[in-house]
Formats: structure tokens, sequence, C-alpha cells
């Protein structure tokens, strides 16, 4: 079964880069907060978001527009996934073509991760994936990159023994970025075993996909808990 996208028309034009308050906590902010920031969440009822009332074994952390993450959630029998978006609008979005679908086993949720993922259960986590954040180009932006040590944690935190965060970018200053912070948080003990995949089973990204027809080259990284 694929799902026919042309049934779900998206009239709203977003930017690829919004605003940057939504990349710091809310405990950080220096401005008003207005309604664009996401809600803080602190525990959540998975029986509203859930067909089988479960907690979700896989997340998709930044799942964007949602292309992957309602491609894998056909392929999943037994397993939620869920989605955490930082636009509003593509969620709304992915949630009604879940709703059009009839899908009981995806959920796409609105919400920063740089206010960390505390309503997410202590090794509950089979699957994390992190596919091509905004990269923030400049050296005074990149402080706006999710990807850091707390990120790390948290990863480290929800995942079970053997889970693994999977990460993939087209640019190649964010994988040494990544690569550097993963080889600091393993710097007193390993945690992580971290390795380029020689396979990956997985439905592709709109940006995988883009990069495949340019020959742009990309980059991967899994990382599973030891």
């Amino acid at each position: 079964m694929a799902i026919d996208y042309n049934k779900y028309p998206f009239d709203v034009r977003i930017r690829h880069h919004v605003s940057s308050n939504l990349y710091f906590p809310l405990n950080k902010q220096s401005i008003k907060i207005t309604e664009t920031y996401p809600p803080l969440v602190e525990n959540v009822n998975w029986a509203e978001y859930f067909g089988d009332s479960k907690a979700p074994e896989i997340l998709d952390i930044g799942c964007g527009m949602g292309k992957f993450l309602l491609d894998y959630s056909l392929e999943l029998k037994n397993q939620n996934i869920l989605g955490i978006e930082v636009r509003i609008h593509p969620v709304n979005w992915i949630n009604e073509v879940i709703k059009g679908e009839k899908l009981p086993n995806v959920h796409a949720l609105w919400y920063s991760v740089v206010n960390r993922i505390n309503f997410i259960e202590t090794e509950s986590i089979e699957k994390i994936f992190y596919f091509f954040p905004d990269p923030w180009f400049k050296e005074k932006h990149k402080k706006r990159r999710a990807f850091k040590l707390e990120f790390i944690e948290d990863c480290y935190r929800v995942l079970k023994k053997g889970g693994t965060l999977y990460l993939q970018t087209d640019i190649e200053d964010v994988y040494n970025h990544q690569l550097k912070l993963l080889n600091k948080f393993n710097s007193d003990n390993q945690k992580f075993r971290i390795y380029t995949p020689d396979s990956w089973d997985f439905p592709k990204t709109d940006q995988e996909i883009h990069c495949i027809k340019k020959s742009f080259p990309y980059w991967r990284l899994c990382v599973e808990k030891i």
C-alpha cells in the first residue's frame, strides 16, 4: 500500500528556515514567546495518538513534511512511530494525511527537542532517525543546531540497549560536527558504537531523493547504544 499524496494538497507556503527562537529552549528565551513557539510537553496520553494506546518505539526527529515518517509507518506492523517537528504547518498536514489514510501507528507532534524529550520513557525506543537537519552554516549560527550534547544524552537515555540513532546529512561540516560530539560523549567510557552502515533498508526522504537525482554526496552514521 502506498499513499497517494496528490489527494492531500499542501496549500501553505512555508520557509525552510523559521524564526531562530524556535531553536533555543524556552528557559533561554530573551524575547516574548508568541503562539508560533511549540508548546512544552511534560507527559503524553499515547491513546490520543496511537490506535493501540501504546507508547512509540520509533522516533523521527525533525520529520519535516513527513514523507519518510509516513512511508515508514506503512512498513511497520506492530510498532508506533512518532514524528517530531518544530514547524506547525507540516505537522498539521501530516496529521491530516494520517487521518485520511486511517493510519493507527503514526503521529506527528509539534515540538522543539531543544526543550528535551523528558516525556519519552527511559529505554523505550528502538530506533531514532535524525535526517538532514538545518545546517546553519555560519559560525555564529551553529549554536542553533539541535544536535548538542544534551540531544545525545536524551537519545542515549530513551534508547533501549542495542537501539540505534540513525543520522543522515548532505553537509560534510554537519557530519563532522555530529561525529565530534558523539566521540566527546563517548570519551569517558564508551556508550555508543559509532559506525558507517553497509546497508540502509529504509524509505528515502525527499532530500535523499534530491541528492541522488543531482548526484550530491551525503553522509550516514549509525549510533548503537551498547
